[in-house]
């Protein structure tokens, strides 16, 4: 039988894919990508950008989708059997593409091409290939050599290894409440919960530490008691202090690993530290221009944070008998405020949010702003309630996505945009390839055969992750390696995610994408008005809170000392910028999966700062907007051309400039948020 894995013919075969086949295609995918590089490194080979494409880019290409495909299925359809396949061959694979970065036969392939000789895309390619090449350690020499290289297989095993235990100590625990502790929680929560315990073969309501099933505990229980139980549970997931057996999933000394090896690594490279190595490829010219933009911001924000707890203590102490509010209170209390001051609660907003009807709200505010068409389309998926879509304009497909909405056990948390494959016009066939994504959320699923009801703030997710996938999807650049998402900037590839969630603010938009769970009717005019005032509701605190996470992981990465305790690190950012001080049990290091097992390892300041980008380019909407709310479509035209058709062509800030004529402000991003 043909290995689905090395069947290229078209979209991955999701549905065919088992573990035992993992081994023997990545083993032949890459014995071919090495055959590949040894043709390109002979020194009879052409430094031509176009032959070493159609040999090499061919070669690894084939090797990354496949990869890809088994790295996806295994953070949303998770086994033992299939994390034993995957880690067995990960090391020859991060060994694969660590020696080619390195190599420097291919590096000198590269700097003796003539960039003249080359396209626009393609230089741009070309520069950043230099780069890379130079930050893998292509230059280094002997030993250096040869510890870089074990540094970063190393480094792949921890980052692995660190996932791994946040979503299995994620996954271990659950709680089995009576029906004492329960008054308060919404009825959608409660009937997802006693479908839990009932599946388990026990009695009463089944809490997990998954986002669906622990918010609705947080937020509306009235019992203190089971939010300290959960809260503690989910404070100290994947850390020394996690509850029974679950300790084994400690990640504190995996955390402390990986920053020695990536100091170590900054120095073999030349640099002070990894903060300094991290900025390099990016926007921000350096880590000072970084913290200074966070404690600027931070030093903005307090005024209002400082008001947002003095308002919620007041509340906590006059309305429900608080006098000192516990961390695990503050949910709570915020969600009784809100209830208070704007009165609604986000439990009446969701039953206006079925799933559906966000979906098709939200395709349409796409096609009207772009000029697309969003279609069903069909392709083998790995799970029942996986749907896919194709993009088209003027009937020619474009690109297609995956969408994943529900939370599921062996699916790690969060949500996220990743590439299946990219625009391309092929070197080896001349066929235009085009883009396909997975979006992928962590929703709730669907209770007693009832759609989906999502929250606000799930609405808002869905239509971040479907603006990263238009980033990628939308692209116009043939160039593989500055096509959509690939090349742009680190801290600026969050600028359409971040830009599309405006619109879910927006009468017109939402009006278009609600219907009652129970009798059909759009959300009230009279409900969207208190959402809106109650948009900015603890705006301060949250903004705070983001620049802890940002000035944390640039501290850690740039001002660390190895072997530093970074618990210590984290104490003193938030003494500096916090305005509300978690337990000293709280582990948060320990679950930050998107700086010790993603791509934002000093660089989680980047929500921040493409915010920036963000809120400035929704302003060129606001200022064109018609007094009916309609959008002008030749603003839509301008920015689907310079940002989302550009990708990773040219730097982030050309294309900024080309949208909106000039450098970016920050008043747009403090207006939004009621801190202007």
């Amino acid at each position: 039988m043909t290995n689905p894995l090395t069947d290229f013919s078209d979209l991955p075969l999701f549905d065919r894919i088992r573990p035992e086949h993992v081994e023997p295609a990545i083993t032949q995918l890459l014995a071919e990508a090495r055959a590949a590089q040894e043709t390109v490194a002979d020194p009879a080979f052409p430094a031509d950008w176009k032959a070493i494409a159609k040999v090499l880019d061919v070669a690894t290409e084939r090797l990354g989708v496949a990869w890809g495909a088994v790295g996806h299925l295994k953070s949303v359809a998770d086994t033992p059997e299939l994390r034993n396949a995957y880690n067995a061959v990960m090391p020859q694979v991060s060994e694969f593409w660590t020696q080619m970065g390195a190599d420097e036969r291919l590096y000198a392939k590269y700097k003796a091409m003539d960039p003249a000789a080359l396209t626009p895309e393609q230089r741009q390619a070309h520069k950043n290939a230099i780069r890379g090449f130079v930050l893998s350690g292509a230059e280094l020499q002997g030993e250096a050599r040869t510890r870089y290289a074990q540094i970063q297989d190393r480094m792949a095993e921890l980052t692995q290894k660190f996932s791994e235990n946040a979503l299995d100590s994620t996954d271990a625990y659950a709680h089995y409440a009576g029906e004492s502790e329960v008054e308060g929680i919404p009825g959608d929560a409660l009937e997802a919960a006693a479908e839990g315990a009932k599946a388990d073969g026990r009695e009463g309501y089944k809490f997990t530490l998954k986002l669906p099933s622990y918010l609705p505990v947080m937020q509306y229980a009235r019992s203190s008691a089971l939010r300290e139980t959960l809260y503690r549970a989910y404070a100290t997931r994947a850390s020394e202090l996690a509850e029974g057996d679950a300790v084994k999933f400690d990640n504190t000394a995996i955390v402390r690993e990986i920053l020695a090896l990536r100091h170590e690594e900054a120095q073999l490279l030349g640099y002070p530290d990894f903060a300094t190595v991290s900025v390099v490829p990016k926007m921000a010219e350096s880590p000072e221009q970084v913290i200074t933009f966070l404690r600027d911001l931070a030093t903005r924000a307090r005024p209002y944070a400082l008001q947002d707890l003095a308002d919620l203590r007041e509340f906590a102490a006059q309305e429900l008998g608080l006098p000192d509010p516990q961390p695990w209170d503050w949910p709570y209390v915020g969600e009784k405020l809100k209830e208070a001051r704007y009165s609604f609660s986000d439990q009446e907003v969701k039953l206006y949010f079925p799933a559906p009807k966000v979906l098709a709200g939200l395709f349409k505010i796409v096609e009207t702003l772009f000029g697309v068409a969003i279609r069903r389309d069909q392709a083998p998926v790995w799970h029942p309630s996986v749907e896919f879509y194709r993009i088209e304009r003027a009937g020619e497909r474009v690109g297609q996505f995956y969408l994943d909405p529900g939370a599921r056990k062996g699916k790690r948390g969060g949500a996220w945009m990743d590439d299946v494959r990219t625009r391309w016009l092929r070197p080896d066939n001349g066929h235009l390839q085009t883009p396909v994504a997975h979006l992928v959320c962590n929703f709730s699923e669907s209770v007693g055969g009832r759609p989906p009801l999502l929250t606000h703030d799930d609405v808002t997710t869905l239509f971040h992750e479907f603006g990263h996938g238009l980033h990628h999807m939308l692209t116009q650049v043939n160039e593989r390696d500055v096509s959509g998402i690939s090349g742009v900037e680190w801290d600026a590839v969050e600028l359409p995610s971040q830009f599309m969630e405006n619109f879910c603010w927006e009468w017109e938009v939402l009006r278009h994408m609600t219907a009652h769970a129970e009798t059909g009717e759009p959300l009230p005019r009279a409900l969207y008005d208190k959402m809106l005032a109650a948009k900015n509701f603890q705006s301060g605190m949250q903004t705070l809170r983001q620049v802890e996470f940002s000035l944390f992981d640039m501290l850690l990465h740039g001002e660390q000392k190895p072997g530093q305790d970074f618990m210590a690190v984290l104490a003193e950012v938030r003494e500096e910028v916090s305005v509300l001080q978690p337990p000293a049990y709280s582990r948060t290091p320990h679950t930050f999966s998107h700086i010790f097992a993603g791509g934002y390892a000093a660089g989680y300041y980047s929500y921040k700062w493409a915010e920036v980008l963000s809120a400035d380019a929704y302003a060129a909407f606001e200022e064109t907007q018609g007094s009916d709310g309609a959008h002008d479509p030749a603003t839509g035209q301008r920015y689907r051309e310079a940002i989302l058709e550009a990708g990773g062509s040219r730097p982030a800030m050309e294309s900024f400039k080309a949208f909106r004529g000039r450098e970016p402000r920050i008043d747009a991003l403090l207006r939004h948020q009621g801190m202007a």
